[in-house]
């Protein structure tokens, strides 16, 4: 089976907890802390497996969890990182976050690899919190969480040129000549069920990879057909080959055709327009496909290339003029930078990094860094405890619950744990 897109959750590794021990030494405060500190969670990785041509694997694996770092422990041992989660993916693989919608990586290249979510990093012991003022502390954390985040996984394949139009045009049968590849070939509509790839070599021995699409059919950018499929394959190509049926076997006017699709790729995404095209006259050897020519070539300005794929006549020319138009054309990255994740974006500072609502009998505390401290507090240590509190104050969340008009003995809320409020 094709599958070429699949929605899937990752949940990096959590960190291993760190660890309250005091070691048994003559003279030093509780025998002194030597608790060590937690090991990293798994990171979730992507990794480009040539081998691969579909993510019929991710479709049945519909979340990806990381595993937990290994605890600190005495004698000042850290804990063991976690092993990663490499999930093998086909080249030509694009991984996008759904929250924000900017692009992870597009792993286009040989060995490819993405972290798509970073293992949560290990608690400290209570060795790390020891100072000169408190020598022997009893407070360590539990691991940090990993990183979760929904994915889109889409796969948009590696090829130079695209041969794009209607069903039954003879795309297949262009493909089955001028490479090694094998296509399914029947007299009917929708032959072709997922995308065909062929290395193609001219006579003059250049060589570059072609793509046959399913037929597209109006309205296929609107999920007519299959082109709505299919049509992100064509995306990456830097020549678009129009096969069309000159002989208007169909019963359809070659020129229509030739519109028809050039309107789909517009509605899909407007840049393809701009790419190179061709016009592969295929079944010229059909009576009547010769005045129909004539009248079709009038009416554009593309090159146009008759053949007879069935007879595999006329086709060294149209490679050799493909394998020309691709040795000027340079490789044009499939997104901008400001699709990219990595690309920096400068945000002023948050005035107050949390957010408070009374609803209800509750005062609800919203605030990414509270609630990455709270899944790390250990709250059987009286010192963690009095630490997270004095964390709240300093942030100003007692200040603000103060101002919003909070009483003594109201109840805030903070993920699953509700506190009492105290001024």
């Amino acid at each position: 089976m094709f599958v070429d897109e699949v929605t899937v959750k990752v949940e990096a590794g959590r960190g291993g907890d760190g660890c309250t021990s005091f070691r048994r030494e003559k003279y030093v405060p509780n025998g002194g802390p030597d608790g060590g500190n937690g090991g990293r969670g798994s990171n979730i990785i992507f990794k480009v497996d040539e081998g691969l041509r579909t993510l019929l694997d991710l479709r049945y694996n519909k979340t990806i969890k990381g595993k937990k770092g290994e605890n600190g422990s005495g004698k000042n041992q850290t804990g063991k990182t976690a092993e990663d989660v490499i999930i093998k993916v086909p080249l030509g693989t694009v991984i996008k976050d759904l929250e924000t919608d900017l692009i992870i990586a597009d792993l286009s290249h040989k060995d490819s690899e993405v972290i798509v979510a970073n293992g949560g990093r290990g608690g400290r012991g209570n060795k790390a919190f020891a100072t000169a003022l408190r020598p022997a502390p009893d407070i360590s954390e539990n691991g940090e969480p990993g990183e979760e985040r929904t994915l889109k996984v889409e796969l948009k394949l590696l090829a130079d040129v695209g041969l794009v139009g209607m069903p039954s045009v003879g795309k297949s049968t262009i493909l089955s000549m001028i490479s090694a590849s094998k296509p399914k070939i029947a007299e009917y509509h929708f032959t072709t069920l997922s995308p065909n790839l062929g290395v193609v070599k001219t006579i003059d021995n250049r060589s570059f990879v072609v793509a046959d699409l399913p037929g597209l059919i109006e309205g296929a950018s609107l999920g007519e057909g299959l082109g709505d499929r299919f049509l992100r394959h064509i995306e990456r190509t830097k020549v678009i080959a129009h096969v069309i049926d000159m002989s208007g076997f169909e019963g359809r006017a070659p020129y229509d055709d030739y519109v028809t699709i050039n309107n789909e790729l517009k509605a899909y995404n407007h840049s393809l327009l701009q790419r190179d095209q061709i016009i592969i006259a295929n079944k010229m050897d059909i009576e009547g496909a010769n005045e129909k020519l004539a009248s079709f070539k009038e009416k554009v300005d593309v090159p146009v290339y008759e053949v007879s794929a069935i007879q595999n006549k006329g086709l060294d020319k149209v490679l050799i003029a493909l394998a020309d138009i691709l040795d000027k054309t340079p490789n044009v990255p499939l997104y901008n930078e400001e699709q990219m994740e990595k690309h920096v974006l400068y945000k002023f500072k948050q005035e107050k990094p949390f957010t408070i609502t009374k609803e209800g009998s509750y005062w609800y505390v919203r605030s990414e860094e509270i609630e990455r401290l709270l899944k790390m507090t250990k709250f059987t240590s009286n010192d963690a405890t009095l630490r997270f509190a004095r964390k709240l104050k300093t942030i100003g969340i007692d200040d603000e619950l103060k101002k919003l008009g909070a009483k003594d003995g109201d109840e805030v809320k903070i993920l699953d744990y509700i506190f009492e409020y105290r001024e």
